[in-house]
């Protein structure tokens, strides 16, 4: 295949696009590099990839360089509810009229395949905090980033888009090692706070959210891109697996099992706008997808590469809350 994976420069997109290019497909990446291009540099060299800085908010750029291609993987996003909050009129831009501009362009460039990104996020506050939400259950967006995921998803899944096989993909909370490195995500946040400064500030702990490893979740767009188009057509799946849900203090417990206790400090939250558990069974069932790493996977693999030297923080590139 040739696929073109938007922000395929960004913390998951370099993992996707090294994925496919080990598989034998060629691979286009468009991102605006608004974090830089270092995400890249294992791949940069190879025959089958190739590069193009661009917005998806040029509607041209995006039809020029959607010529020839037979999936897109559409990740291109202003990522999180903190950068969304502080950056809501480009969020708007990018993560709703960008998103459609990507759909209108592959609709017309006759794309075979469309991945969308989307996040558990939308599910937002369950109403049984003893019960898992699936793929059927009611969407709570309750951030201006579920919102914009929600109404793209809406859009892809209300309109047919011509012969154009689409997926919508709700990713658990990314964790774990990437090219394009993040230390605002949680896990990974927790894992390098706690080992640099022996504290921890841990603000909510008793709400539930889920977690996948990077890799699981490039892995997840790959088994789309590559199954059955009757098995995926217009389907919604939720990425991770059911067990890997944690509270933070879970989390907490399975981070000092592995770098020491440190001191924390919990504060308490009455109310949190976002409190899910998951299930991820339908995944399992259609494509017969399991994850390999688990969150305890993920955090020796974090404090070995701190301890090693392979990553060093950099809050300017490492994060997701500087734009």
């Amino acid at each position: 295949m040739h696929v073109l994976i938007t922000g395929g420069a960004g913390y998951l997109g370099s993992v996707v696009s090294q994925l496919l290019l080990s598989n034998g497909h060629a691979v286009r990446v468009f991102d605006n590099l608004m974090y830089g291009d270092a995400g890249l540099a294992k791949v940069r060299h190879c025959r089958e990839f190739a590069l193009i800085e661009g917005d998806i908010r040029d509607v041209d750029a995006l039809s020029r360089h959607m010529v020839g291609i037979d999936a897109v993987v559409h990740l291109a996003a202003i990522v999180g509810d903190p950068l969304c909050a502080q950056r809501p009129d480009l969020a708007t831009e990018v993560n709703l009229q960008g998103s459609h501009n990507v759909i209108n362009a592959a609709r017309a460039a006759d794309v075979k395949r469309f991945a969308f990104a989307s996040t558990c996020s939308n599910y937002g506050k369950m109403p049984d905090n003893c019960a898992f939400v699936d793929e059927s259950c009611q969407l709570r967006p309750l951030s201006l980033y579920a919102e914009t995921k929600v109404a793209v998803e809406r859009t892809i899944l209300d309109h047919p888009l011509s012969n154009m096989t689409a997926t919508v993909l709700r990713f658990a909370t990314l964790y774990g090692l990437s090219a394009r490195m993040r230390f605002d995500l949680t896990v990974n946040e927790f894992v390098l706070t706690l080992m640099s400064q022996r504290e921890l500030v841990v603000y909510g702990e008793t709400f539930w959210r889920p977690y996948v490893h990077v890799h699981d979740a490039a892995r997840a767009i790959y088994a789309v891109l590559t199954a059955e188009p009757a098995t995926i057509a217009g389907q919604v799946f939720n990425v991770g697996d059911s067990a890997e849900n944690y509270r933070k203090l879970d989390l907490v417990k399975v981070i000092q099992q592995r770098v020491g206790p440190g001191t924390i400090t919990y504060i308490s939250k009455a109310e949190d706008p976002r409190d899910y558990r998951v299930s991820f069974d339908r995944l399992q069932r259609a494509l017969g997808y399991s994850i390999t790493r688990r969150v305890p996977d993920g955090v020796d693999e974090i404090a070995s590469a701190i301890e090693t030297g392979v990553v060093h923080f950099d809050r300017r590139i490492m994060s997701n809350l500087v734009a």
